[in-house]
């Protein structure tokens, strides 16, 4: 094996070893994108960018000709077609939103994985680290962080057995939320009567204390509760 194929080589190994790190994380937690999603962009990403950054190993001229290429461009492509990628794993339920972190993950991922395609060690290391950290300690940092949580929430009632806005309100405020917007909605053959609302609270524990309340009421006929998260 030559020196460029022993340095092609590494590049790729260093690519799939910091995909699979960073996939790792994702892997933990649960979401759809992880471990193998972010090695094989990292790879992906340095294998193209070696045809680049070892162009003098495939392209072959008269040494009377000239030619130029533009390794920035590889990298430009790069970054905009793993757009489709990271779009595939956000997804959108009513108002709540998922997926946002993770796609930013491959985002950075793919970058990486251009840096270490190119032979650019130290900047590469340091982002699979500074990733890292991100999306591991950052994750502890901002549950620290004093907060609003924000909830979708759906009340169905019978039609005939409707309490007023003001009513559901002050269940609400009883257990600590407070709405920031309210919609409503006849559902079925017109015998259900439903809030759609956006509610608002400094402590978590007040969604136990809300699901236990309205399982208790019998004139509740449908109830979800759907915290918003990245």
């Amino acid at each position: 094996m030559d020196q460029t194929s022993l340095l092609i080589t590494t590049n790729l190994l260093a690519s799939l070893i910091a995909g699979g790190i960073i996939g790792m994380e994702r892997s933990l937690h649960g979401r759809p994108a992880g471990f193998r999603t972010h090695a094989l962009v990292c790879l992906a990403s340095s294998l193209l960018m070696s045809v680049t950054a070892f162009q003098s190993s495939w392209i072959t001229v008269d040494n009377n000709e000239l030619f130029r290429t533009d390794p920035t461009r590889m990298a430009q492509g790069i970054m905009t077609g793993i757009g489709f990628l990271g779009a595939g794993v956000i997804f959108k339920k009513g108002l709540n939103v998922r997926g946002l972190t993770t796609a930013a993950s491959i985002w950075i991922t793919a970058a990486i994985g251009i840096l270490f395609g190119i032979g650019f060690y130290f900047p590469a290391i340091i982002a699979t680290v500074l990733a890292l950290i991100t999306l591991s300690l950052f994750r502890w940092i901002e549950a620290k962080i004093p907060s609003h949580h924000y909830v979708n929430n759906t009340i169905t009632y019978s039609r005939d057995k409707t309490p007023s806005q003001i009513v559901v309100k002050e269940l609400l405020s009883k257990h600590g939320f407070k709405v920031e917007g309210i919609s409503y909605q006849l559902i079925g053959d017109g015998s259900l009567f439903q809030y759609k609302m956006t509610i608002r609270t400094n402590d978590s524990s007040n969604l136990i204390r809300l699901s236990e309340c309205l399982i208790g009421l019998v004139d509740v006929k449908h109830f979800e509760i759907l915290p918003t998260g990245d």
